[in-house]
């Protein structure tokens, strides 16, 4: 460091604006980490975006004004696909990426240390002046000829996989056409399985049903199929049309376009149990270890609105509020017998 030569007044100026500088400096450090804080922080949280959250952001932003539910099925449709579509390229490309590291790797181990230059051009170049002392040699007897001159070839050691290539960009691209097929292929077949979904109707009291159905019926199509066997039996659905019936799975209410495959494939869960199980056993947060989260589900509510209407201030009915796909359970709260209210994480 060079001290200053002068006045002591002048000195000591001179150290008090090296202090303040320091400081600026300092202070510029800890806001740039702080930024670098806060961007980490906003990555990691958009890292953990469900495929859902997704689908459902983009048809609230496509769709506008009112719209009939055929418009909105043919809309959801549509993002879902474009959606999945994505999520095929993404895995693509993900695959490549790796496919391409490994390539590298197994390159590496078989390339030896040496320079990308032919190691036998130096004997081959001790040839070459052999040959040009004879020919000179030859030039003094006979006319001169034409030297053919020796071309360079290319080093098959070299890596050029970074080096744009159409015929390699067009076997990647097959690639991620045929995984998103495929993909697509396996999201069907998981839509067309069929499962058991046990429901019960509520009209204060709980009357359980069965029903078979495909993971990608939507619950509308459900409710459907549950008001054709209720006619039956009770005489005041006769004259209800599926848009006055209710579901109610785990205290949420499920809106009529979402399909059982949505929630299966995200893994949604809600206030008292998972969404994605719609089978029911007995509760095991009541039995054996109630810290554990099992797959067994409480039975699905079917009711009419203009029962939830009259009694949405009494229990059961109370604990209801509309399904939000954004809003996250991280834990189950239900009540036994004995109203002790148990927590599970």
């Amino acid at each position: 460091m060079a001290h200053y030569k002068g006045a002591a007044s002048e000195g000591g100026r001179a150290q008090i604006l090296m202090k303040k500088r320091q400081k600026e400096q300092e202070e510029i450090e800890n806001r740039k980490r702080k930024i670098e804080e806060e961007l980490r922080i906003g990555s990691i949280q958009n890292k953990f975006a469900t495929h859902y959250d997704a689908v459902e952001q983009q048809l609230k932003s496509n769709t506008i004004g009112l719209v009939t539910l055929d418009e909105m099925k043919a809309k959801q449709e549509d993002v879902i696909k474009r959606r999945e579509k994505q999520l095929a390229k993404k895995d693509a490309e993900a695959r490549l990426i790796e496919k391409r590291k490994e390539d590298k790797k197994k390159k590496e181990r078989m390339k030896i240390a040496h320079l990308s230059f032919d190691p036998n051009e130096d004997e081959e170049d001790e040839e070459d002046d052999t040959d040009e002392e004879e020919e000179e040699e030859e030039e003094e007897v006979s006319p001169p000829a034409d030297k053919k001159r020796r071309r360079l070839g290319k080093n098959p050691d070299v890596d050029t996989s970074f080096l744009p290539d159409r015929d390699r960009e067009e076997e990647e691209n097959k690639l991620r056409e045929q995984l998103r097929e495929e993909w697509v292929q396996k999201q069907e077949k998981l839509k067309n399985e069929e499962i058991e979904v046990t429901y019960s109707y509520w009209d204060g009291s709980g009357h359980r049903r069965q029903v078979r159905m495909k993971k990608g019926n939507s619950i509308q199509q459900f409710l459907q199929k549950c008001l054709e066997g209720l006619r039956k039996e009770f005489n005041d659905l006769k004259t209800v049309t599926v848009d006055q019936l209710m579901y109610i799975k785990e205290d949420l209410i499920i809106p009529h376009h979402y399909t059982f495959y949505d929630f299966i494939v995200t893994k949604a869960r809600g206030k008292s149990g998972p969404l994605f199980s719609f089978d029911v056993h007995d509760d095991v947060r009541l039995i054996n270890d109630a810290s554990i989260e099992k797959d067994e589900s409480h039975a699905g509510k079917v009711c009419l609105r203009s029962w939830y209407e009259r009694n949405k201030h009494i229990f059961p009915a109370s604990r209801w509020e509309p399904y939000d796909p954004e809003k996250r359970w991280d834990s189950y709260t239900v009540s036994d017998k004995n109203a002790i209210k148990i927590t599970v994480k």
